[in-house]
């Protein structure tokens, strides 16, 4: 399998206000034709003279189809083209969907050029479409990586002509988020044999230096000097010292005051611990460092598009093994904060490595924290695989935590983050259980017990990943690897720094 950090794939985009006429349609292997659906949701409107021949055929096949079919797939003289009926109305998430199938459908032919066509009278629900295709694209040509014999390579897809697009779109954001994301999907799709906590922090400062962020590592010597023991507390019985805290710093030409962080939960295989997960419970839990690579995947997405303000980005690397001096249910430890927190089960460690992570990150006085983790089965119990949780300690943020979810097509769903749950959370020993003994609502105890790590005077947003692994994929994502989380954490920065 090939380290080496994932390029985003190389697609040339044009942009033509005008159309072809229906002899420039076989100029390319592939087209997708956008037209408005009608009330009959159907699409057949009047168009250019030059496509009206085309235009009637078309429209001949579509009748054949029911109205709800979106997209149409047929051949035009020889071209594979694909009809999308684009509603007036339809969100992000749906674009990115309808973007997916019709890529999907159209690189079974592995065309090397596809072109675009844009028939709507709808100057909005175009470029959004048109931003989601470019999306689509870039996730449906990248390969995750692969041990041993290659698979099959993705399409050679190189050119994505658009025309009749009434405004010329800027395509930054939706490329410098598929390469965020390609990360994201990239390092977690790696198996645990290639990227624990050591070979991951070495990738991530490759990619530092790549980028000209900064970085400072600290390991488990700096940390108990710091009396980070929630941290500590999770890797006691790993076989290897090479846990940490990876600080990574973007700052920008100009940029001044303080900066935004980003926090990821990077737990590289999750066992368990002391309460060892059974065998089924413990398949995927390579996957358990996505929040990390997602965070990791942001700051490279808002690094391509020159982010105007410093960001910190906080990895907690770590891994949760059993072993003879693994932590035990009870044991009581001291979070860098001074928090003492009595251990109730070491399968919650996501939430231990959190807690000092978030604390020191809180020592910086960012002016945001936005943190990703895969936290908890009952976030998924709640909302199920196709939206992530979000929790803020800003009750205000609520409708604009919906609002970055609906735009990003990445959708996610505020969640209640009341004190009283924190009574629930009394130790007779110690200033806080780590979680409770019953499962019901762990998401939002979990945050609850985030909260006490995060200063009160810090606006703070948790997303709890339960979209991050969906089989058959998600909106414009093909892989059951979702990578969840990028879109989403480039809309809100951008949205909270206006």
């Amino acid at each position: 399998m090939n380290s080496d950090l994932p390029q985003l794939p190389k697609i040339q985009i044009k942009q033509d206000t005008s159309l072809p006429d229906e002899a420039g349609i076989k100029d390319f292997e592939a087209v997708i034709w956008i037209m408005d659906e009608d009330e009959n949701g159907n699409g057949i409107q009047t168009l250019p003279t030059a496509l009206q021949p085309a235009a009637t055929r078309v429209g001949a096949r579509l009748d054949a189809h029911p109205g709800n079919k979106n997209p149409v797939f047929m051949s035009l003289d020889g071209v594979r083209l694909g009809v999308l009926r684009l509603k007036a109305d339809s969100s992000g998430f749906q674009s990115l969907k309808l973007a997916r199938d019709v890529i999907t459908g159209l690189l079974e032919d592995r065309p090397a050029s596809i072109a675009v066509l844009s028939l709507s009278k709808q100057a909005a629900s175009q470029e959004q479409m048109a931003e989601a295709i470019v999306a689509a694209l870039h996730a449906a040509l990248f390969s995750l990586p692969r041990i041993g014999k290659a698979g099959d390579p993705p399409p050679a897809t190189h050119t994505l002509s658009f025309f009749g697009l009434s405004t010329a779109p800027d395509f930054s954001r939706a490329e410098a988020t598929a390469e965020g994301n390609n990360l994201a999907r990239w390092l977690t799709h790696m198996p645990p044999s290639h990227l624990n906590p050591e070979r991951y922090r070495v990738l991530a400062i490759e990619l530092a230096t790549r980028e000209g962020w900064t970085s400072q590592f600290l390991d488990r010597k700096t940390l108990k000097k710091l009396g980070a023991g929630a941290f500590l507390s999770v890797v006691e019985g790993s076989p290897r010292e090479d846990a940490g805290i990876l600080k990574l710093e973007y700052r920008p030409d100009g940029a001044k005051g303080k900066p935004f962080a980003l926090v990821g939960k990077g737990i590289c295989f999750d066992t368990g611990g002391t309460n060892l997960k059974n065998a089924a419970g413990m398949l995927g839990m390579h996957g358990d460092m996505q929040g990390s690579a997602v965070a990791l995947g942001t700051l490279l997405a808002l690094s391509r598009l020159g982010f105007p303000f410093p960001v910190d980005c906080w990895l907690a690397l770590a891994e949760n093994h059993i072993g003879p001096a693994a932590a035990k249910c009870n044991d009581v430890v001291t979070a860098v904060n001074g928090t003492t927190i009595e251990i109730i089960n070491t399968d919650a460690e996501g939430r231990m490595v959190l807690a000092d992570t978030l604390a020191l990150a809180s020592r910086e006085e960012p002016r945001a924290i936005l943190d990703y983790a895969t936290l908890t089965g009952s976030c998924v119990a709640a909302l199920g695989d196709r939206m992530s949780g979000a929790i803020s300690n800003r009750p205000d943020w609520t409708t604009a935590i919906i609002e970055a979810g609906e735009r990003s097509g990445e959708r996610v769903w505020p969640l209640p983050y009341a004190e009283d749950y924190d009574q629930d959370l009394e130790s007779q020993v110690a200033d806080t259980l780590q979680c409770r003994a019953p499962g019901e609502a762990d998401h939002l105890y979990a945050a609850r017990f985030l909260g006490r790590f995060v200063d009160p005077s810090i606006a703070w947003v948790h997303v709890d990943l339960s979209s991050g692994e969906r089989k058959g994929g998600l909106a414009h994502i093909p892989t059951d690897v979702i990578g969840f989380g990028v879109r989403f954490g480039v809309e809100w920065m951008h949205s909270i720094s206006e």
